[in-house]
C-alpha cells in the first residue's frame, strides 16, 4: 500500500481501494481520532461538517464516512452539495471540529476524492495527514458503526453568501453587467448564480444541470471555451469558468479571450499594489506559472515566492511571509485578506471589483504583460519513480538549462492526484522548447520502466 494523500487530501475511483466503503469507513474514524483533539480541548460531543460536490458517488461515500466518524460520538453536520471553499469557511465560522468535503475538484466524474480541513479552516499539515495515514495503514483496529447516527442536515449557503458579500466594498453593484457563468455542473450550481444576480448582474448560467455524471465534462474551468464563446455570443462583459468544487475560476474577456490564473495573478498583483494592499510587495506562486509572469512582476519592483505545486504550498508561503495575494495559472488563487485558501467565486468577484474600480473592460488587463510560449506534456505512468534514478535523465535536462540561457525553464514533476507525468518548457522560441519537451519525454519513456 502506498502513500494515500496527495497535494489534496486522498483521491481514487470508487469503489476501488482506497475507495472500497470499508476503508472510507477507516478514514471517516482514523480522522476522527486524530483531529478531534487537534488545537483544543476535547468536547464532549465533537462536531464534524461534511459537504459534497454533484457526484453520483458522493452520497454512499459520505454515509461510509459518517458510520466511521460516529464510532467516536461525532455529531456529524451535513451540508450536502456545497462549494470546497464554502466548507472551509464554515468549519471557522461554526468553530466545529473539522471539516470533510467529498469531491475529486476538476477530475471527471467517475473520480471522488476526500479532503479535510482544520478548524482554521486550512487544509491539514503533512504531519497531520501522516498520522491519519499511519493509523489507516497500520493494524489497529478502526471502528464503525452502522446505527444510531448523530447526523444533521443544515443549509448554510445564505451565510456564505454573506461572506461573499461582506469582503467587497460597501454598495458595490455589478448592475448593468452581463456576465456567462460556467459552473461546471459541480458544487456551486446554485450558489454561484445567485451571487451574481444578487450583486446586480444578469447572468447567463452554463453547467448548472448536475446529474451525477456530468460535473467538469465538457464545461467548467478545464474547458473555457464554452464560455468563452458564450461570452461573445451573448455580448457579456465577461465570462467565469468554474470547476467542479468552485475552489478555482478562469475568465474570458468581452472579446473570448481566456484569462487563467496567470492572468488573473497578474491583474490582481498590479491592483493591490496600486492600492497599498500589496504587503512586502511579494506574491506566491507555484513553479508552473509562466515565466512571463515573473518578469512582468519584476517590472512592478514585485518579487515572487515560488512553491511546488498545490495550494497548501501557496497557503504556507503565504502565511509565513504576510502575503495578500498568491496563486497557482490552474486559477486557484488566493486573497489572504478575506480567506486562507483558494475559492473561485471570491476570486471572481475580487477581479470584478477590480475591472469595475479601474473603469476597464478585461481586455486592457490581458494587453499588461507578455506569455512566453510554454511546452506542457503528460505521460500516464504506472508508477512514479524519484527522477534521479532514471538513467541520463537529470544530466539531459541540465544540458537542455544551459542551452535555454536564462531565458526560460524547465519543470519536471509527477501529478499528485493523477497517475501523470508532467513535463514543462518555457522559453523565446516555440519551436525550441518543443523539441526540449518531446526529447525528454522520449527520453524518459526509454529508460524509466514506469508506463503501463
Amino acid at each position: 500500500m502506498g502513500k494515500l494523500f496527495g497535494t489534496d487530501g486522498i483521491r481514487g475511483v470508487p469503489w476501488e481501494y482506497p475507495f472500497t466503503v470499508d476503508f472510507i469507513r477507516k478514514i471517516g474514524s482514523a480522522a476522527s481520532l486524530v483531529l478531534s483533539g487537534c488545537g483544543k480541548k476535547r468536547r464532549a460531543a465533537p462536531v464534524a461538517l461534511i459537504g459534497m460536490d454533484s457526484r453520483a458517488s458522493g452520497p454512499l461515500i459520505k454515509k461510509a464516512l459518517v458510520e466511521g466518524l460516529s464510532a467516536h460520538n461525532f455529531k456529524t453536520i451535513d451540508l450536502g452539495i456545497i462549494s470546497t471553499p464554502a466548507v472551509a469557511y464554515l468549519v471557522k465560522k461554526e468553530n466545529a471540529d473539522f471539516g470533510i468535503v467529498i469531491s475529486a475538484s476538476h477530475n471527471p466524474p467517475e473520480f471522488n476524492g476526500i479532503k479535510f480541513f482544520s478548524r482554521a479552516g486550512l487544509k491539514l499539515s503533512p504531519a497531520i495527514e501522516a498520522k491519519i495515514e499511519k493509523l489507516l495503514l497500520s493494524d489497529a483496529s478502526l471502528p464503525f458503526k452502522t446505527s444510531g447516527l448523530d447526523i444533521h442536515k443544515k443549509d448554510y449557503s445564505s451565510d456564505y453568501e454573506d461572506f461573499i458579500k461582506s469582503t467587497l466594498p460597501r454598495g458595490f453593484s455589478l448592475k448593468g453587467l452581463k456576465i456567462v457563468l460556467d459552473c461546471a455542473n459541480g458544487a456551486a450550481y446554485k450558489t454561484g448564480p445567485r451571487i451574481f444576480r444578487n450583486l446586480g448582474a444578469d447572468v447567463k448560467v452554463l453547467g448548472n444541470k448536475p446529474d451525477g455524471k456530468n460535473i467538469n465534462l465538457g464545461c467548467g474551468a478545464l474547458y473555457a471555451g464554452k464560455m468563452a464563446a458564450a461570452t461573445v455570443r451573448e455580448g457579456a462583459f465577461c465570462g467565469v469558468s468554474l470547476d467542479g468544487d468552485a475552489d478555482r475560476c478562469i475568465f474570458s474577456d468581452e472579446n473570448g479571450a481566456v484569462l487563467d490564473g496567470d492572468d488573473l495573478m497578474a491583474m490582481g498583483a498590479a491592483y493591490l499594489l496600486e492600492k497599498g494592499r500589496l504587503t512586502n510587495r511579494k506574491v506566491a506562486l507555484t513553479f508552473m506559472s509562466n515565466y512571463g509572469l515573473i518578469k512582468y512582476l519584476e517590472t512592478l519592483g514585485v518579487k515572487t515566492a515560488q512553491v511546488p505545486v498545490g495550494d497548501k504550498n501557496v497557503t504556507d508561503a503565504m502565511e509565513k511571509e504576510d502575503l495578500k495575494i498568491g496563486g497557482e495559472s490552474s486559477g486557484h488563487i488566493i486573497f489572504r485578506e478575506f480567506a486562507p485558501t483558494g475559492d473561485g467565486i471570491l476570486t471572481a468577484v475580487q477581479i470584478l471589483a477590480a475591472a469595475r474600480d479601474l473603469g476597464q473592460p478585461l481586455s486592457w488587463f490581458k494587453k499588461h504583460w507578455k506569455r512566453f510560449p510554454q511546452c506542457l506534456e503528460a505521460l500516464k505512468v504506472a508508477h512514479k519513480p524519484p527522477l534521479r534514478t532514471v538513467r541520463g535523465f537529470s544530466d539531459k535536462v541540465s544540458r537542455f538549462e544551459k542551452q535555454l540561457k536564462g531565458n526560460g525553464r524547465i519543470f519536471i514533476r509527477y501529478s499528485g492526484t493523477e497517475p501523470l507525468l508532467r513535463i514543462l518548457v518555457e522559453g523565446e522560441s516555440r519551436l525550441e522548447i518543443k523539441g526540449i519537451a518531446e526529447d525528454l519525454l522520449s527520453h524518459y519513456k526509454k529508460h524509466s520502466g514506469a508506463l503501463k
